[in-house]
């Protein structure tokens, strides 16, 4: 578009003031002009909110402000007429806060709205050794309580966009739903982290996750096989058609590493299934729990000290 066309298309838009228009159109750029609304618009939310709060000038004497638009109330995240079966929302966690301010509120409406009764705990690693999923996964098994009947591990970077998509009771086995085909970046066909469903008789068969893993990775293919030994049949959602748009990835690489440091005697020990640990086996101890209520989302935080047995799994700390 031409310069004589674009201030055209200026005054035409105008409407009642086609000389400020055009003599804008002649000084400014439309990137500029562009920029200059943005900043306007701007300036006009900020004055509403500190309008309605009270913190700007009343705007006459006497005269009442208008009153903050309330926020829509957060819907319950435990109605009995939804159903029988209660979910564990078990979430590993360690300092990625601003993920989790988004995590919890969005989990509680989508869950709600799904109508599935649940309860997040937030699984939060306080102690001083490499972050171990698997070995959070279990503890908050066991400190779920008797109100629940079945878990979802899940991370908390990944939030699931289509409704469509599953977080019912797992009755038939194992229920996968962050499949390879549906996870924005993992596609091997024995994927099975992200978001996973058992009940928890069968999260008990399979003696829970491995507590071997410590640092990032390889617990998930561990415990595929786990699944496989106790005669479990993994299932996954079908009919789902947004692919791999199915979930949004909060995570960013650049910003925040992984800790994917592998020792010798670690990188030969994570190709190997853990036979004797797991539920039975893993140490910690409750330093605090915590109900919060994240933008009216209720969740309990259960702060988590893990204990490393050194001689065992001597790749437990970064020394």
């Amino acid at each position: 578009m031409g310069p004589g066309r674009r201030r055209a298309a200026l005054r035409l838009r105008g409407g009642g003031s086609p000389q400020l228009l055009g003599l804008l159109a002649g000084k400014f750029s439309i990137f500029q002009l562009f920029f200059l609304a943005l900043l306007l618009g701007f300036a006009s939310l900020l004055w509403l909110q500190l309008s309605c709060s009270g913190e700007a000038p009343s705007p006459g004497r006497g005269a009442p402000r208008p009153p903050c638009p309330p926020e829509p109330p957060a819907p319950p995240a435990d109605d009995p007429s939804w159903g029988p079966h209660r979910l564990a929302l078990l979430v590993p966690f360690r300092e990625r806060f601003e993920e989790l301010l988004a995590f919890v509120p969005y989990m509680h409406r989508f869950l709600s709205k799904k109508r599935i009764r649940h309860h997040i705990l937030v699984l939060n690693q306080v102690d001083h050794f490499r972050f171990n999923r698997a070995s959070l996964i279990n503890v908050g098994f066991l400190e779920s309580g008797n109100d629940t009947d079945y878990i979802a591990m899940h991370d908390v970077d990944l939030l699931p966009l289509n409704e469509q998509l599953d977080y019912g009771f797992p009755e038939a086995g194992p229920f996968h739903v962050a499949s390879p085909e549906l996870h924005p970046l993992y596609h091997y066909k024995t994927y099975v982290g992200g978001i996973l469903l058992l009940t928890k008789q069968h999260y008990e068969m399979c003696n829970g996750m491995s507590n071997r893993f410590w640092g990032w990775g390889r617990e998930d293919d561990e415990f595929y096989r786990r699944i496989k030994g106790a005669g479990l049949q993994v299932h996954r959602p079908s009919g789902i058609t947004t692919g791999y748009e199915t979930f949004q990835h909060l995570h960013d690489p650049a910003w925040r590493k992984r800790d994917q440091k592998r020792i010798a005697a670690q990188k030969q020990e994570q190709f190997k299934v853990d036979r004797e640990g797991g539920l039975n086996n893993v140490r910690y101890r409750i330093e605090s729990r915590t109900a919060l209520s994240v933008a009216g989302a209720p969740c309990t935080v259960l702060n988590i000290l893990l204990d490393c047995d050194m001689s065992e799994t001597p790749w437990c700390t970064f020394g």
